[in-house]
């Protein structure tokens, strides 16, 4: 009785050439490249287009059409996002529709200003550095690029940042400012910090005393199954340990309402949302509170906006089942790659082997299939390992979907294949 041998790498380098070649010659043209909302999704609020219809008064009386009143935001949309975010509504701010720029701003008037607890400007430091758990969110490197802040990788666990690492890090060294967190279903991985993490980043001893955490909480709503992952308090957790002023939470509808314009929120200790309004004051009259009535008249309360994003679900789930499905059968049991399957969020984490991503994301291209550029997921776009690719599910419908999903794997069995041959001699 013989048995069928499994292929060489010789052969599996042949077989995949063959394949990837009959994927150019298909001539596609799809893109994974960002973590957009499908217009199906966008359809989901469309009745905002037709509010406040013909009521703009706020519940405290303001006319939202003029320049006075509520410069923290409307008090009725606060209260919906308070609990959400874990943020006591009075120290909440609702402001414009993007929480990216109240990152910039928080960092602008951190190095414009002195911090509650600093002693000086960070512009007038030598040197400001930020830790970066990665794999991470390109844009928050980029804003550290911006401001010249110098960025130290910190690797994440299945619990969230190494702990050990960062406590280390930031007792030693007094020019380490803050860390970038995205501690709900974290992009790109879909990771949720534990309360022991949330914990130790609370109270740990900090050199820097203006030590900042800035929590960006994205996907603070945005779950794929029935286990909605909750975390900790990190701003009750932050004022247990005597460190108040220590986190920055940020939030926004970006990818509940519509991502173009939505709101935007920031959470932070008494003194910290004093220290931001202030100087808010003085670059703005104040939030578009049209905007903001009309999602809190669309949204209701915090049941309505957990309604709503099971509506979301209903369109992202099957997405992610997609991937999850073609990569298993492209790819399960091969060695050549592992990836994410993530309980909320927007992101497939996938990782080839080492030393491969870009030629995966290249040979993809090549094949009408874009991708967000290997390194994008660490600072300064260099992943020392060149091995992960972020997945981006929510934009393509699910037939486009499937197809660069199928795409993708062709590839990464071309580039495995090429990589494991030439490790052959």
């Amino acid at each position: 009785m013989t048995t069928a041998s499994s292929p060489t790498p010789s052969e599996l380098l042949e077989s995949a050439r063959r394949d990837h070649a009959a994927l150019v010659e298909r001539g596609l043209s799809l893109n994974l490249t960002r973590g957009k909302p499908s217009s199906r999704q966008l359809d989901l609020s469309a009745d905002l287009l037709e509010l406040p219809r013909g009521r703009y008064t706020a519940a405290d009386g303001t006319d939202c059409r003029n320049y006075a009143g509520a410069p923290q935001g409307l008090l009725e949309l606060r209260e919906i996002f308070a609990g959400l975010l874990q943020v006591p509504v009075e120290q909440l701010i609702a402001a414009g529709n993007a929480s990216l720029e109240l990152m910039h701003d928080s960092l602008a008037n951190a190095f414009l200003g002195t911090v509650p607890g600093g002693t000086g400007r960070w512009a007038d430091a030598e040197r400001i550095a930020f830790l970066c758990p990665v794999p991470g969110y390109d844009r928050h490197f980029a804003l550290c690029e911006r401001f010249g802040i110098e960025m130290i990788p910190v690797p994440m666990t299945d619990e969230g940042p190494d702990m050990d690492v960062v406590e280390r890090l930031v007792s030693a060294d007094a020019d380490i400012k803050g860390i970038w967190c995205v501690p709900k279903y974290s992009n790109p991985d879909g990771v949720s910090y534990s309360d022991e993490v949330v914990r130790r980043l609370a109270a740990m001893p900090t050199a820097a005393p203006d030590f900042r955490i800035f929590w960006d909480n994205a996907y603070a709503v945005h779950h794929l199954t029935d286990e909605e992952v909750e975390i900790a308090d990190v701003l009750a957790a932050c004022a247990e340990s005597g460190n108040p002023d220590r986190v920055l939470v940020f939030g926004s509808t970006s990818k509940v309402t519509f991502a173009g314009a939505g709101v935007a929120f920031l959470g932070s200790s008494p003194a910290n949302v004093s220290w931001f309004q202030g100087l808010a004051g003085k670059r703005t009259i104040g939030p578009d509170k049209i905007n903001q009535l009309r999602h809190a008249m669309f949204l209701g309360d915090a049941e309505g906006v957990r309604a709503h994003m099971r509506r979301h679900r209903e369109l992202l789930e099957p997405k992610f089942e997609t991937v999850e499905r073609v990569l298993t059968k492209a790819l399960g049991g091969t060695g050549l790659a592992t990836w994410s399957t993530p309980k909320g969020g927007y992101f497939v984490r996938l990782d080839v082997l080492d030393g491969c991503a870009r030629e995966v994301v290249r040979r993809a291209a090549e094949a009408g299939i874009a991708l967000t550029p290997a390194g994008a997921t660490h600072p300064y776009g260099d992943d020392p390992r060149d091995r992960t690719i972020r997945i981006a599910p929510s934009f393509p419908e699910l037939d486009a979907l499937e197809e660069a999903i199928e795409g993708l794997a062709v590839c990464v069995r071309l580039v495995g294949a090429e990589k494991l041959v030439a490790e052959q001699g």
